[in-house]
């Protein structure tokens, strides 16, 4: 028996995880105990996934109801599946920085302390399995803001002449800068997952996520914005801007690529590997240009509103490389751009999201 562990199997991308996993023909144990209920209120409740992969999947997934900060709880998940355990995919989480600055305490023994039991449970019990971290692009804190931005009608865009013109790579140093209390403890838990590759020579990527996005999220406003952006729409909500005139520029990437990216490091893992990994320059947009794509695949108008300041740590621009993921993994290919994510979105939850 090969085991696949999913660590918030019930979110956009623990779910998809669970899913592509079972479909290699693993058995996926999944543990989440929807957090993001008690984050984010009731409609951001991932509870309906839970029925919807147990009824889907039948005897290939097993649910457990388990906080990641629960140690002998997550021990004994572990201990019974021991060396049968082929991967596990990490991206429960706590995911906001609003959030987080409410109750720093729970955002960092979630995502940092969260990740270290994750890690040393897979020390103890199946330490050739590989591990895939679901990081985060905030680990940069707010130093792309730095980067020569210039204005333009519907975007802000960075100088073609810039190194970073084609995507923000890796080597961006990740010092002396804001980073909010949600990307600290992300960075915590980044640099743990690198340092148990090297110091213990296990298997483990950390995916350092743009805006991670498909028709599975259950898109709130503080997390989750294609998703959130396309509900305001489909409901006739009003949408808040958070500053830098709605031209804030975010790389978007389906689940469906992050998972196939997931597989092709299971099949061949590294040591303490880091890869950005988004939409890149395949798929970006600004909040403006994604309004304007809403309104064509609904017909609806967006409603906005527009609040002066932005919130802390943003960034006004992102666009990462996937060019150290590519050259590690050439065969790997993006599908989907923003009209598509888009598009996709609506469909999926035509009927759900009603004025």
């Amino acid at each position: 028996m090969s085991v696949a562990v999913v660590t918030g199997s019930a979110g956009l991308i623990g779910s998809e995880a669970v899913r592509h996993f079972a479909g290699l023909g693993l058995d996926v144990v999944g543990i989440d105990n929807d957090m993001r209920r008690e984050f984010f209120g009731a409609e951001a409740s991932t509870a309906w996934n839970v029925v919807r992969l147990t009824s889907e999947l039948g005897n290939s997934y097993s649910h457990h109801s388990v906080d990641i900060r629960n140690r002998d709880e997550l021990a004994k998940i572990f201990a019974k599946y021991g060396k049968d355990v082929a991967v596990v995919i990490h991206t429960a989480a706590q995911p906001s920085h609003d959030w987080a600055v409410r109750d720093p305490y729970t955002d960092f023994d979630i995502n940092a302390g969260g990740t270290l039991n994750v890690l040393q449970n897979v020390r103890e019990h199946c330490i050739e399995a590989p591990v895939i971290h679901c990081s985060t692009n905030k680990v940069y804190g707010d130093r792309p803001n730095s980067l020569p931005l210039t204005e333009q009608e519907t975007r802000w865009e960075i100088d073609p002449a810039h190194p970073y013109a084609n995507g923000i790579a890796e080597d961006m140093p990740i010092d002396a800068c804001l980073h909010s209390v949600f990307g600290a403890s992300k960075v915590a838990a980044d640099v743990m997952v690198q340092e148990y590759g090297r110091y213990f020579g296990m298997k483990t990527a950390c995916f350092r996520g743009g805006t991670l996005t498909g028709p599975a999220h259950s898109g709130t406003e503080l997390h989750g914005y294609l998703s959130y952006l396309m509900r305001c729409n489909m409901e006739r909500r009003t949408y808040k801007i958070f500053g830098y005139k709605g031209k804030m520029v975010r790389d978007s990437i389906h689940s469906h690529d992050v998972l196939t990216a997931f597989e092709a490091f299971f099949r061949a893992p590294r040591s303490a590997a880091v890869y950005n990994l988004g939409g890149g320059r395949f798929a970006n947009s600004s909040h403006m240009e994604a309004f304007a794509l809403a309104e064509k695949i609904s017909g609806v108008e967006m409603q906005t509103e527009y609040v002066e300041t932005n919130r802390v740590g943003d960034h006004i621009w992102w666009i990462g490389s996937n060019a150290a993921f590519e050259a590690d993994y050439p065969e790997w290919k993006q599908v989907y751009d923003v009209p598509a994510i888009m598009q996709e979105i609506y469909e999926a939850n035509v009927d759900r999201w009603q004025p």
